[in-house]
């Protein structure tokens, strides 16, 4: 789904032609800033640009180290309101995109899945919805690898002055579709396209399982 509007009107001028890569955070339990990850030698959230230009016209990065990004051919922004955690990379994520929906990715998940996020669009091409996510079977949702409209602009700074900063409760206040666990493992039956590196060690198991895999030594 590639098609644009005719009019800015409402700030947009693509239906889902956005792609955000969040790379803020604290990272405490990796020891280093995960937005610098790398693996085999290759700086993560390069390859995850790389990927993501396949099926997004634009890509942006919110950031707190600008400055760490030069000669880049893609978009870099910091967040508009401070210490409010990824809800506020969300928000200026979305002020700044160019498209009524804008799909969002962490740096640090490695798995980028085309096929699920063709899927997902075709979801948000038949409904008028402000986020489009993934919930498990256990109840447990995942707010990124996913989509957010617009509209939850105004959410968002509604919540930040009533100090809320839980995404969850963004997901809760706004009109979201949820995608069944069975649907998204007919695209990843593993699910680890929503996995993240948090830690040194999870580092090292997906380095170590990413070599394997391109041995042949499993399937994923």
């Amino acid at each position: 789904m590639n098609s644009k509007l005719k009019n800015k009107d409402n700030n947009y001028i693509n239906i889902a032609n956005t792609a955000i890569i969040l790379a803020g955070g604290k990272s405490s339990r990796m020891g280093f800033d995960k937005q610098f990850l790398e693996i085999n030698n290759n700086r993560l959230i390069d390859s995850l640009v790389k990927k993501l230009k396949n099926e997004f016209e634009e890509i942006i990065v919110v950031t707190n180290k600008t400055e760490q990004y030069v000669e880049k051919d893609y978009k870099i922004i910091s967040d508009e309101i401070k210490d409010c955690g990824p809800l506020g990379g969300i928000h200026v994520g979305l002020k700044n995109s160019s498209s009524k929906y804008t799909y969002f990715i962490a740096c640090d998940m490695p798995n980028i899945n085309l096929d699920y996020i063709k899927f997902m669009k075709s979801k948000i091409e038949k409904l008028e919805l402000d986020a489009c996510i993934t919930k498990s079977k256990n109840g447990k949702i995942e707010p990124f690898n996913g989509f957010y409209s617009k509209k939850v602009i105004d959410v968002i700074e509604k919540q930040v002055l009533e100090k809320k900063l839980a995404i969850s409760y963004l997901i809760d206040n706004v009109n979201a579709v949820y995608i069944d666990e069975k649907d998204a493992k007919y695209y990843n039956d593993s699910l680890n396209m929503f996995i993240n590196l948090n830690t040194q060690k999870e580092l090292e198991t997906y380095t170590e399982n990413l070599k394997k895999l391109r041995k042949g030594e499993f399937d994923d």
